[in-house]
């Protein structure tokens, strides 16, 4: 039986990833952080399965004492601070957990068990203001943003304890990927929560930053895939994890409400724009400026060809697809909230 220990289990990819080990008879560790109540986030259902751990991505000690624990044979490294927003209000924070937490880990695999294979969540966030499209393993990054920046010096540390020390260390650089798992601090969770919210007349309308922003958006489910398939290699490396299409803001928006039987119509230009409501003509959606980033990463778009034909990995689940499944999956939790309400 393999043994995996996941970091930050209880998020969105961690909880994916825990169930797809689990299928194929791992023993599954999952790393948390003590805290006053106990939170098992998006693993409530597999408590009973998974062996957790205390421990913190700024603390090595506690990160070695998880190694001599787990014995693992695998280490996925899912925790980080990984809300952009947040990493310009809080950018020390990030840079502990998401630059220096990474250091901390593979020195952990390094003392204990330096023949486990490891796995760095990456991001396209280190490309930032892109220097060409598609993005690519060999593009040049230039990350737009405290936490692009933290992530930046992840990848870059996994790459350099591979070549120095022989670990078997590979990084994803995973494009942006959501499911009906995903935190309401994101913006597509916070469009299909709202879409719900309106549909259900609860709320009148959703503010958002900048429509044109253009991301390669996939699901959390295709994308844990090709996290283990890239520990089950003869030799590590590092891969772009995309879709290789592109779309915006807006449309997003678009086949969000439209999957709520709702037709939008924009009007306006700029900071002034807003989205009608074909049939009743209400306004549902409007522009505010607290939402656009201080450095903004225009358009987001990777080539997973090296991932596509090395790993044999390719994506199930298409964009409509994925907006329809949080849609529907937010109008049923919102459903059940005004149920709830009324009893």
């Amino acid at each position: 039986m393999k043994v995996a220990l996941i970091t930050g289990i209880t998020g969105q990819d961690g909880s994916y990833l825990a169930e797809f080990l689990l299928e194929k008879n791992y023993k599954v560790y999952g790393i948390m952080r003590r805290k006053s109540v106990i939170d098992y986030g998006n693993v409530e259902h597999l408590r009973d399965k998974i062996t957790f751990i205390y421990a913190d991505m700024t603390d090595v000690i506690s990160l070695i004492s998880a190694m001599k624990q787990s014995q693992a044979d695998e280490v996925y490294n899912l925790a980080a601070q990984s809300f952009v927003a947040t990493s310009w209000e809080q950018p020390l924070a990030t840079a502990d957990i998401d630059a220096i937490g990474v250091t901390n880990i593979l020195e952990a695999i390094r003392i204990v068990k330096p023949e486990a294979r490891f796995y760095q969540a990456s991001t396209s966030e280190m490309f930032g203001l892109v220097q060409e499209i598609p993005q690519k393993e060999t593009t040049p990054f230039y990350p737009r943003s405290p936490y692009g920046v933290a992530k930046l010096y992840g990848h870059w540390i996994t790459k350099n304890y591979r070549e120095s020390y022989g670990l078997y260390a590979c990084s994803g650089i995973l494009f942006n990927h959501e499911s009906e798992r995903r935190g309401k601090e994101f913006v597509t969770r916070k469009i299909t929560d709202a879409v719900a919210r309106i549909k259900l007349g609860l709320i009148d309308y959703l503010e958002l930053g900048n429509m044109d922003s253009k991301r390669d958006w996939g699901h959390s489910m295709d994308y844990i895939q090709a996290m283990w398939l890239m520990l089950q290699q003869s030799k590590p490396d590092d891969y772009v994890i995309a879709t290789n299409e592109t779309r915006t803001v807006r449309e997003f928006v678009e086949a969000a409400f439209k999957h709520a039987d709702i037709t939008l119509e924009w009007r306006g230009t700029g900071i002034d724009e807003v989205g009608i409501d074909q049939k009743t003509g209400k306004t549902i959606i409007k522009i505010n400026s607290k939402f656009f980033r201080p450095a903004e990463v225009d358009i987001l778009l990777g080539d997973p060809q090296k991932a596509e034909r090395e790993l044999q990995w390719k994506r199930k689940i298409t964009f409509n697809e994925l907006v329809c499944r949080m849609v529907d999956n937010d109008l049923k939790l919102v459903t059940q909230e005004v149920n709830l309400n009324k009893n």
